[in-house]
């Protein structure tokens, strides 16, 4: 099976259409870049102060992402300053963003930037993407070791309160609605029951078709 991080990028880019001006978090979102389509012309912007941001360096590079990992940029690229670039954010520019998380649950809620007791430099910008972004899609592993990271209700400090739209793990495509979550693809290497057992919150189970676009 293909790595974790790639199946969630390569499924997260057929997200993205033409025309989106999206953000991409640290870690996993940093390499959604690498997965679309050059049919699609989406830009991608970067909270440390880009519009333009292409796939990662394949070497050392003065330029870097939000998460401090080197990138590209794009021809007709542009670099502004941090009140620019959270005025475009807050704003409502961003049509989507992807970012990492700990936990999110049945309500959409996520909490992605604290575990008590361990020492954080912050919540950096995730609380003003998701609620400033027309779409929150997650990218994350579907447990940690084991532990479901989908809830009842997160347990973690909260990053925001009912603002995520699309989970995508290496297992699952679940999508959040108003009753709840609903689970609408899932990974030929795990079956929808394996998948209900590694998720703590109610899964609505209507209709779940392959996960798209995901070479096996």
């Amino acid at each position: 099976m293909m790595d974790e991080k790639a199946i969630i990028a390569q499924r997260i880019a057929l997200e993205l259409q033409d025309g989106d001006l999206v953000n991409l978090g640290i870690g996993i979102p940093t390499i959604v870049a690498d997965y679309l389509d050059p049919a699609k012309h989406v830009v991608f912007q970067s909270e440390n102060g880009i519009i333009g941001l292409g796939p990662l360096a394949e070497g050392p590079s003065d330029l870097v992402n939000a998460g401090g990992v080197g990138a590209t940029i794009v021809e007709g690229g542009a670099f502004f300053d941090s009140a620019m670039s959270f005025s475009i954010i807050r704003g409502g520019h961003v049509d989507v963003t992807v970012l990492g998380a700990l936990e999110v649950d049945s309500e959409g809620s996520l909490a992605s930037w604290i575990i008590p007791g361990k020492k954080v430099p912050g919540m950096g910008g995730a609380m003003d993407l998701v609620v400033g972004a027309k779409k929150v899609i997650v990218a994350m592993t579907h447990t940690n070791k084991g532990i479901p990271k989908i809830l009842s209700r997160c347990r973690l400090p909260l990053t925001a309160y009912r603002e995520v739209n699309l989970i995508v793990t290496e297992m699952a495509v679940i999508e959040v609605h108003p009753d709840g979550l609903h689970l609408t693809e899932v990974h030929p290497d795990y079956t929808v029951e394996q998948v209900v057992q590694a998720t703590e919150a109610p899964l609505h189970v209507d209709r779940v078709v392959p996960m798209k676009g995901v070479a096996c």
